[in-house]
């Protein structure tokens, strides 16, 4: 399944897409995509549910705004230097463990918002990442388990502001974590339709200029082991956002420098999660 949701910004609809493209309101439902949705398996429920109802639930418009496609989860966790091309253009060797920080759950957006760059801003960056959301309560779990947790997959772009995550104190979370640094979706594409997450294409162009242009399996920490991975440190809740690093490509690292000004225009995309596509837009009071 395509789990999606849309309308005003936090007060969003479920949505699904069906296998001939067609976006339906799945409303009657009842459930929102969050912690309690994924813990109680809603995504079994769900299908069961659509197997009878589907033909009477309204269609989405297209023209209607797309959210992100998980209700604001417990956490966002995410990994840097996780691409050999990443670390390189960074000056930095492949760490050892992976690097793991959170970002703020007030960073959520939709695919398509504005991407607003904060006050003070001098060097806001874009990060496409292959993202998975957790499908049940997961704590020190092995490596093998790590598939059964999961329940799909989307698309994050990890924006960053690199003055505020390195010139500041070195707390990344601070980069990380303004309002609408998080665009999550359009899908929730379900884990079933993703035969393998270390082979998937992923890119991203500034302005139609393309920056990034990789693969996952250019990880150096795949899938299954960073869900294990994290899971011995702290409790993974159904719903919860990882998102497992960006390829080469950033503004950072290029020579020189290249960051995010008002009237960019950023677009992304991973293979079969489909796209996004932000406008960049200055703070305002």
């Amino acid at each position: 399944m395509r789990l999606f949701r849309f309308g005003i910004f936090e007060n969003e609809k479920p949505g699904v897409r069906l296998t001939d493209g067609t976006r339906i309101d799945v409303s009657g439902f009842g459930e929102d995509y969050n912690e309690h949705f994924f813990a109680n398996n809603g995504l079994v429920r769900l299908s069961a549910w659509l197997a009878i109802n589907k033909t009477q639930c309204p269609k989405v418009p297209d023209n209607i705004r797309i959210g992100s496609c998980v209700c604001r989860p417990s956490k966002i966790v995410c990994i840097g230097l996780n691409y050999t091309g990443h670390a390189t253009e960074s000056g930095m060797l492949l760490p050892p463990e992976p690097v793991v920080f959170l970002k703020s759950t007030s960073a959520l957006c939709g695919p398509n918002d504005d991407l607003i760059i904060p006050k003070n801003s001098v060097k806001t960056d874009w990060e496409v990442e292959l993202a998975l959301v957790i499908g049940k309560r997961a704590s020190y779990i092995s490596e093998d388990q790590s598939p059964d947790y999961i329940a799909g997959y989307t698309i994050h772009n990890d924006y960053s502001e690199r003055a505020f995550q390195m010139e500041r104190g070195g707390q990344w979370v601070k980069g990380k974590s303004n309002d609408t640094f998080a665009p999550v979706g359009p899908y929730l594409v379900t884990k079933d339709e993703i035969v393998n997450p270390q082979n998937l294409r992923l890119w991203l162009k500034v302005n139609g200029d393309v920056v990034q242009d990789s693969d996952t399996n250019d990880m150096a920490f795949g899938v299954n082991y960073i869900v294990s991975y994290l899971s011995q440190f702290m409790t993974l809740l159904p719903g919860d956002i990882i998102s497992t690093g960006t390829p080469g490509g950033v503004g950072f690292g290029m020579k020189p420098p290249r960051y995010l000004k008002p009237g960019d225009i950023v677009e992304l995309g991973v293979q079969s999660l489909g796209q996004q596509k932000q406008h960049t837009v200055a703070y305002q009071e």
